[in-house]
């Protein structure tokens, strides 16, 4: 019997994940500690898991002895005193909790997981002072880098996975893979993804896996803001496969002039405000990649019609640009959109987020929707058996925040596999 904890626990994905792969492996488990803060992720979790996490983890003092520390921990900023320690301290972070548990209870091993951004964070300073304490403390670590859409996870999500072994440095199969760059790469190249991929997985998962098919009318997008849809596209919806709506990009966007949010355009006007957005972020008018304001006369160099004077105060009356000292700008709005990215149902989703996960959407049958809770969960690989909570705000913030279920399992599985004979679990 393996015993594990689950701290920074969220709806449980990590636990899900882990037991799953112990159960793959013929070896019994058992939760003897969750921790989660989040009052309504601790909902979630009791209506799944039939326990109500322990809350803060500062407060936690007492832990039955157990095997396994797994942990999705928050990254906070780190101190760094260089000048006279070389190496930062843990110290009022999250990640303290770890290393004075690690510290005080000594499992076997642990599981880390989070965002592919710490390895840069405070560059690199603050991934060298984690693994700088858990070597301390006796542990051999192996990390890696892999995309939840190698593991039948129709999403495209790097994350960032931290083992660690007491006494041994752990073996792994698995390696560092970012996957596809993004939904269009991933259409276009799976099968060489598939084919050439280390992975356990050979299956293309794509959105149109994952969708409900009777779905009520309140995740559908209002009658006013599917009209602006069609006075775009035209009748066939469908060609918004992929397509972003937000106001300081080009590409395959749609934008809030060419919709008329905030009033009608005309063609001309809207011809001025693709031209603004497009020439913007050239390197002739300036380093800054976002936010550039132009004056009228870098404008004239790229939109040379008589009517240029006529345009700008039209479009600043309705809201759409804004001047300010001789400089033009869009004014951007992207979270206005009812949805501000239509998933493509042959490719993958966007990273989701807690923030806006409730915002993501799709065209099924020539109508425009926002995606679900259950499809969210689906999107992060959790069984339909889980139970989403009845509040679809919490339920969105929750999946937006978890872990992909079928990555954890595939990661624990090879874990066991390749350190079955150091571990000594049966």
């Amino acid at each position: 019997m393996i015993k594990f904890i689950d701290l920074f626990a969220g709806v449980g994905g990590i636990r899900l994940g882990a037991t799953q792969a112990l159960s793959k492996h013929g070896i019994d488990s058992k939760c003897v500690l969750s921790s989660e803060i989040d009052a309504k992720a601790c909902q979630t979790y009791e209506l799944n898991f039939h326990e109500y996490p322990s809350g803060d983890i500062h407060e936690i003092t007492e832990i039955e002895p157990f095997d396994f520390l797994l942990g999705g921990f928050p990254c906070q900023p780190f101190s760094y005193a260089g000048k006279r320690k070389g190496f930062g301290d843990t110290r009022g972070t999250l990640f303290f909790e770890i290393e004075r548990i690690l510290s005080a209870y000594r499992p076997k091993a642990f599981l880390l997981e989070n965002v592919r951004g710490l390895y840069t964070h405070d560059k690199g300073r603050t991934f060298e002072t984690i693994m700088t304490k858990l070597h301390e403390l006796g542990y051999g670590t192996y990390d890696l880098l892999l995309n939840s859409s190698d593991y039948g996870v129709p999403q495209n999500r790097v994350r960032l996975y931290i083992l660690g072994i007491k006494d041994v440095t752990p073996q792994m199969s698995l390696i560092t893979d970012l996957g596809a760059v993004d939904s269009h790469t991933y259409k276009k190249n799976y099968e060489q993804m598939n084919l050439f991929s280390l992975h356990h997985t050979s299956k293309k998962c794509t959105v149109g896996d994952i969708l409900e098919e009777d779905v009520s009318e309140k995740y559908y997008c209002s009658a006013e803001f599917e009209e602006q849809l069609h006075s775009v596209i035209g009748d066939d919806l469908s060609k918004l496969h992929g397509y972003r709506l937000i106001d300081y990009r080009g590409g395959q966007s749609l934008h809030s002039w060419e919709l008329g949010t905030k009033g009608k355009c005309s063609l001309a006007e809207i011809n001025f405000m693709n031209l603004l957005i497009q020439n913007r972020r050239k390197p002739i008018f300036g380093t800054q990649q976002d936010g550039k304001k132009l004056t009228l006369e870098q404008i004239q160099t790229f939109y040379t019609n008589d009517d240029i004077f006529e345009i700008i105060e039209s479009l600043k009356d309705k809201g759409y640009l804004k001047e300010e000292n001789g400089r033009y700008n869009p004014v951007c709005g992207n979270m206005s959109f009812e949805v501000f990215k239509f998933l493509d149902p042959d490719s993958i989703s966007i990273t989701l987020t807690s923030s806006d996960s409730n915002r993501l959407g799709v065209i099924q049958n020539n109508r425009p929707r926002r995606i679900t809770p259950r499809e969210c969960a689906r999107l992060q690989g959790f069984p339909d058996s889980f139970i989403v909570n009845p509040t679809d705000t919490y339920a969105y913030k929750q999946f937006g925040n978890s872990v992909s279920v079928p990555v954890i399992e595939a990661v624990i599985s090879d874990f066991i596999e390749q350190n079955r004979s150091v571990l000594g679990w049966e």
